[in-house]
């Protein structure tokens, strides 16, 4: 039978995307915020309903220039979470901020807001939190503390494109929030990413960051780097945002063929479905507690008939603890994401993703 892996990326036909380049032929303006990157921006506000999206090469660097534009002071702490993939770490530390991890909760893995005002002292300047698996953070209760204490908030929105919470798009929350388009999204442009804010302000110094910091004039704003988008990026997210919802319907349909043979096992938890909230269908994580066959295991088995299921997430806390003047995060600080890591498989799901594939990876699950 054929290989069966972790993801497939989307892309639209290839005359298609042909078409969308071709005057890339003749202006030769191939990167620089030209005409597709700027009709790329405009569609992505317009259906983000958001007011301000910069475009980047990647996700991580629009992650940390969002942390870089709302000048934190440098060696403040910034609360985060631990069950998240390493970028968003990094971008903490690569600013010269401290991370602070706050645990997550076991239902849908996103920061536990009950445990966040006791790690808020003095030196913290904002919260970092991450929607994972297309599953939202508890948004309003985040912004209440932030607003309580004086905090940025900051959303880690990778895999939360096209998700809507009560109408409302994922977008929309928090002083900024970053959307990866890697290859491996719901959503993507081969390589890139965006960050989106009401903040009319924030506009011009995002863009000058990304640019190398410059001015327009000769002259240098800011040490900014290299983060540009190009025209080929563009123009693959300019066809692929036509046919979002058509993918996110064929995701949808993989989802619900996976809740119908896996839903009520004993020793197999899935992430219910929360209320209020559009999913985008990024994910299909299962938790192996209890069950006849451990996560590891699992995984073996599906490997052994060449179904490539994730691991996904390690919890990132004690990998940081040798980084210059950071605290000792330690094993037991934060259980539940650490006991969620080694319970965790994400299963194989993407659009082409059949109902029959579904069937052969629950089959060897189940049987």
């Amino acid at each position: 039978m054929a290989k069966i892996n972790v993801t497939r990326s989307s892309m639209p036909g290839f005359e298609e995307y042909c078409d969308e380049i071709r005057e890339l032929w003749d202006s030769r303006w191939l990167t620089n915020a030209g005409v597709k990157h700027q009709q790329f921006g405009r569609q992505l506000e317009e259906y983000l309903n958001i007011p301000n999206v910069t475009l980047y090469t990647n996700g991580h660097l629009a992650l940390e220039e969002a942390i870089a534009a709302l000048d934190l002071p440098r060696g403040a702490e910034v609360i985060t979470t631990p069950f998240t993939f390493v970028s968003t770490t990094n971008a903490i530390i690569r600013n010269g901020l401290v991370p602070v991890f706050c645990d997550v909760n076991d239902s849908d893995y996103t920061m536990d807001v009950a445990k966040i005002e006791a790690l808020i002292c003095e030196r913290t300047a904002a919260i970092l939190p991450v929607h994972v698996y297309g599953n939202l953070c508890a948004v309003d209760q985040i912004q209440q503390i932030a607003e309580k204490h004086g905090l940025k908030v900051i959303y880690d929105a990778a895999h939360a494109f096209g998700v809507t919470k009560n109408g409302v798009s994922a977008a929309c929350f928090g002083d900024i929030s970053m959307f990866s388009f890697h290859a491996t999204k719901v959503f993507n442009t081969i390589e890139g990413g965006a960050l989106c804010y009401s903040d009319d302000g924030l506009r011009k110094k995002l863009e000058q960051r990304r640019n190398f910091g410059l001015d327009g004039k000769d002259g240098c704003a800011y040490p900014g780097g290299n983060a540009k988008m190009s025209e080929f990026q563009a123009a693959m997210g300019i066809c692929n945002l036509r046919h979002l919802q058509g993918e996110i319907a064929k995701r949808k349909a993989a989802v619900e063929a996976y809740r119908s043979r896996l839903s009520g096992v004993a020793g197999i938890r899935l992430c219910p479905e929360q209320e209020g909230v559009s999913s985008n269908y990024a994910y299909f994580p299962v938790v192996f507690d209890g069950y006849k066959y451990n996560r590891d295991e699992v995984f073996e088995h599906l490997k052994a008939q060449d179904i490539i299921a994730r691991k996904y997430f390690y919890p990132l806390t004690s990998c940081f603890e040798s980084c210059a003047g950071l605290p000792a995060a330690g094993a037991g600080k934060t259980p539940v994401a650490e006991s969620i890591a080694e319970k965790i498989l994400t299963m194989p799901l993407y659009a082409d993703l059949t109902v029959a594939d579904v069937n052969r990876i629950c089959d060897i699950i189940l049987e």
